[in-house]
């Protein structure tokens, strides 16, 4: 059976143009199906003949998934205006656009693509995907500092999750995230009382830099994709997967049936920490050596 997509969707899907401005040719009438005016939220297949300006839609391109080494100044936008979006940047000859977003300050791993499916399913929050960074810091950190990252903090009237923390300078750590919260690091350092000098994403999911040089970009292989895949086969794309159970209620907010009220947003406590383990690692997943990465000085 020929899938069914929404017709906003599927002209996006073909890089003619984004899905909101699709709405607007709907609206405007410049877009015909089968010879017929469409509805909003009409859905189409590959069967079906899709005419805008009376010119035939083209055909949907070749998925592409490129991983970009985002060098510091460059903007995570696709709007061209700006001289330093991320599309010029990249050049490349089809519509593609950013997964999730790096500060422009920040540097590293950022996924580019022309597929909207695969960028609802790796960013919604609740689907747990990992993000590792290195980090740098404007004064020395300690072992307080590592508990405190590691347990959660709060930001953004939310508690950060618990997540994987370890110290390898002075003045750096190594961050594993499964939340993309606004500016996230920067605003966990400054609620301790630090300020970020220099950060840089080092993996997405099973996928690293692998040598990419800033500006530099390549296409995923295509055991990066099955692993990628087979990673994001049971993970929502739709609301339940955003959902922060962290997150704070206000008070016209109905009470969650998992929430505890009596509970205090973190422990106030030292947090605990096992064996010949850092802080918050995550108790599944690749090992990891300690030591590895580091961000010099």
């Amino acid at each position: 059976m020929t899938q069914l997509t929404r017709l906003n969707k599927y002209i996006s899907e073909t890089g003619f143009c984004s899905r909101r401005e699709a709405d607007k040719l709907i609206e405007a009438g410049r877009v015909k199906v089968n010879g017929n005016l469409p509805e909003m939220g009409l859905k189409v297949s590959d069967n079906d003949v899709i005419l805008i300006d009376n010119k035939p839609l083209k055909a949907k391109p070749k998925r592409v998934y490129i991983a970009y080494n985002k060098p510091v100044g460059v903007t995570c936008t696709t709007e061209r205006k700006i001289r330093s979006n991320i599309v010029s940047a990249i050049n490349y000859p089809e519509r593609i656009f950013p997964i999730g977003r790096l500060d422009r300050p920040s540097e590293g791993l950022i996924f580019l693509t022309n597929e909207g499916d695969i960028v609802n399913k790796i960013l919604r929050a609740g689907n747990n995907h990992e993000k590792e960074y290195v980090v740098g810091v404007d004064r020395p950190i300690n072992k307080r500092f590592i508990e405190r990252m590691a347990g959660g903090l709060p930001i953004l009237d939310t508690v950060t999750k618990k997540c994987f923390v370890e110290q390898t300078g002075e003045r750096t750590f190594t961050i594993v995230l499964t939340q993309g919260l606004n500016r996230q690091i920067r605003r966990m350092c400054e609620y301790l009382g630090y300020e970020v000098t220099t950060l840089k994403r080092v993996r997405i999911m099973n996928v690293n830099l692998n040598g990419l040089r800033p500006g530099q970009w390549r296409h995923l292989t295509e055991a990066e994709m099955r692993e990628i895949n087979d990673s994001i086969s049971d993970s929502a794309k739709t609301e339940e997967g955003s959902i922060d159970p962290n997150k704070r209620l206000d008070s016209n907010s109905k009470p969650r049936k998992a929430a505890n009220s009596n509970k205090p947003p973190r422990e106030k406590g030292r947090i605990q920490r096992t064996e010949n383990k850092p802080v918050g690692k995550p108790s599944s997943g690749p090992k990891r050596k300690s030591g590895t990465l580091s961000l010099k000085k």
